[in-house]
């Protein structure tokens, strides 16, 4: 079982740029597919973007080109590069990991992102 801390989280203006990080507690190498979600008060939890244990990554049609996750598999950590923020992009953000071997989720238990007009 693993435990994911998020990180990175705060106020920040349009246009503006916040790198978010999860820590897992134990090696991801191999392990654990990767990724991010966000819930925005009276919405639907949306997935950010994903990155499987092979560097694979896919992201929500709403952040292509302005958000970049990637993995560090020595440091057990995930990131997740947000750039041009907007103010649709205010949200809770939460870190998951999927274990390769029994597909089951594990969550962070989320960082707030908020971008000011």
């Amino acid at each position: 079982q693993v435990q994911l801390v998020e990180s990175g989280g705060g106020l920040v203006q349009a246009g503006g740029s916040l790198r978010l990080s999860c820590a897992a507690s134990t090696t991801i190498l191999n392990t654990y597919h990767m990724g991010w979600l966000r819930q925005a008060p009276g919405k639907q939890r949306e997935l950010v973007a994903t990155i499987t244990t092979d560097s694979n990554s896919n992201y929500a049609d709403s952040v292509k080109g302005r958000f970049t996750i990637s993995r560090d598999n020595k440091k057990n950590t995930v990131s997740l590069q947000m750039d041009n923020l907007k103010p649709e992009d205010t949200a809770v953000y939460y870190c998951f990991a999927k274990s390769v071997k029994t597909m089951r989720d594990y969550w962070g238990r989320g960082t707030q992102v908020t971008i000011s007009t």
